[in-house]
This record gives structure tokens, C-alpha cells and sequence, in this order.
């Protein structure tokens, strides 16, 4: 069991000691995360040291960060009218820094963090740009109520040939169904595709190919990180662009499932791991505020 670090104790100055010395470093099905315990809502999580985080040279290493932060001390209105229903805030930042509205794979990571520090029980509401997110966990699966993928009027082209759909869950996602799975392993995410028009607030871009009956395999590149191992949101979207589910959906990363739930919405359930407890160095901290 993980056991919970406060930001700030009384006796620390709130010159030298206002970030965390802890952190914990876990991942659902590879798409990995820095997460920052700071119940208190006393660390200021600038873009530049969400990039320091990140980085896979100089920093921990990560898709992006998480910052577990009571709700009612989260600082943006909309976010705090959750706490009657959710008492923590997944403060998620992508790894350039950048605010996102939801994660799929971080709300698990997350739900799992909160459980093994015995902050919450088998089951939980987790406050979210995206609204508040129902989890349930079991021994090693995580399950999150993702709620509708809302279907865009939008019918971008990507890479100057591929026909998608738009989905918002509530982040942008584009979705393109290929062929083959000979196709989907040549295409090159190593920047962003080419999506014309592209949605406003800019979008993860997904590919995907049906492999069997209930069985898709999909790519993803995220706005503000890259190609990632997995996305929890484009896991979603894509299962939406598919069509009616059950569906068990591979990803570089492993797999997870997405199903309809009785709120019309879509279930995600897929694994969570927390991989280390981290000390940070506060003169390190100090460099990359």
C-alpha cells in the first residue's frame, strides 16, 4: 500500500518546500504517468515543470501528469462545483504541459493510486475537467463510466486521403478505420497527421482495423504528447466508430474493453499498474519551476 505525502507540513517554509518531494510513476496498458500527491492544493503545476516531469532523458518519463488535489481546493470553478460527489480532482496535464479534459487511462491510474493509499474504497466518483468519472476496481482491472461519445458534424480529412469521423469525450478525437492490419503498422506517427479541417481545440488522432468478430486493434497520436502505447479516450472513440460493442480493442500497450453501460454511456475496464514511489530532489524542483 502506497501511503499518502502531504505537499507542505506545518513546520516547512513556503519558500523552499511548497512542491512535493514524492511522486509515483504507473501506467494503463503503457500509456505511463508522473503522478503528484498534493491533497493540500498547495503545488502550483506550471507548464515547465509538467515538460521537466515528462521528459524521458532529464525527467521521470511520462505521458503526462497526474495531480491528485482535493476537488473543493482545485481552483477552477467548474471543477469544484464536483465535490458533493467526488472528493479528488484528477488534475491531468499532457506532457507538453498543456491542460486536457479527460483520460481514460489516467482516471484508472489514478482510482488505482487513491485505493492503495486507502483514500478510497472499491468504488469512487473522480472529479474531472470532463465532469465526474464512477470507477470500480477489482484485483487488477479498472473500470470508469466515460460517459457519451459525442458524435461531431465534422468530417475531416486526415493526411490528405483518409475519410474520419470526429468524436468529443469531452477532448477531441478523429477517427479513421483502415483496411488492414499491414497498413496500420506502416503509418507514420511520428508527428502529428495532416487533419483538414482540423477541430478547434486541435485532436488525438486514432487508427484502427477490425481483427475479428468484437475484436479491433487500433494506433493513436495524442495532441501534446505524440504516439502513445495507449489512449484511454481514443479506445473509446474508436469503439464508438466501430459500431454497436461489446468490443475488446489491442493497443500497442496491451487491451482493454469497451462496452455500453445502462447510462447510455460507454464503460472502459482495463488494467492499472502503479510501477515505483519516487523522491524528488527539491534543488531539481527548484530549476524547473
Amino acid at each position: 500500500m502506497f501511503t499518502y505525502a502531504g505537499a507542505v507540513t506545518a513546520d516547512q517554509s513556503a519558500s523552499e518546500d511548497t512542491y512535493p518531494v514524492r511522486a509515483l510513476k504507473g501506467h494503463g496498458t503503457e500509456n505511463d504517468f508522473v503522478l503528484l500527491p498534493d491533497l493540500d492544493g498547495a503545488l502550483e503545476l506550471t507548464e515547465a515543470l509538467v515538460r521537466s516531469l515528462c521528459d524521458r532523458h532529464a525527467g521521470i518519463g511520462a505521458d503526462g501528469v497526474l495531480r491528485v488535489v482535493r476537488t473543493a481546493l482545485a481552483g477552477e470553478p467548474e471543477v469544484q462545483r464536483q465535490a458533493d460527489v467526488a472528493e479528488f480532482f484528477m488534475d491531468y496535464r499532457n506532457a507538453d504541459g498543456s491542460l486536457a479534459e479527460m483520460c481514460g487511462n489516467g482516471v484508472r491510474v489514478f482510482a488505482r493510486y487513491l485505493h492503495d493509499a486507502g483514500l478510497i474504497g472499491d468504488s469512487a466518483t473522480i472529479a474531472t475537467r470532463g465532469g465526474p468519472k464512477p470507477v470500480t476496481l477489482t484485483r487488477n482491472q479498472v473500470s470508469v463510466d466515460m460517459g457519451v461519445a459525442v458524435r461531431g458534424n465534422e468530417r475531416p480529412v486526415v493526411a490528405g486521403r483518409y475519410q474520419a469521423v470526429a468524436y468529443s469525450l469531452p477532448n477531441p478525437h478523429v477517427v479513421v478505420e483502415l483496411d488492414s492490419l499491414a497498413e496500420l503498422a506502416a503509418l507514420d506517427l511520428s508527428t502529428a497527421p495532416l487533419v483538414q479541417p482540423a477541430l478547434p481545440g486541435g485532436q488525438n488522432v486514432e487508427f484502427f482495423v477490425r481483427t475479428g468478430p468484437g475484436r479491433l486493434q487500433m494506433r493513436v497520436h495524442e495532441r501534446g504528447v505524440g504516439e502513445t502505447r495507449s489512449c484511454g479516450t481514443g479506445i473509446c472513440a474508436v469503439a464508438a466508430a466501430a459500431g454497436d460493442g461489446p468490443w475488446q480493442i489491442s493497443v500497442p500497450g496491451g487491451s482493454c474493453q469497451v462496452a455500453p453501460n445502462d447510462a447510455g454511456g460507454l464503460t472502459l475496464t482495463g488494467p492499472a499498474e502503479l510501477v515505483a514511489e519516487l523522491h524528488l530532489d527539491r534543488a531539481w524542483l527548484a530549476r524547473h519551476r
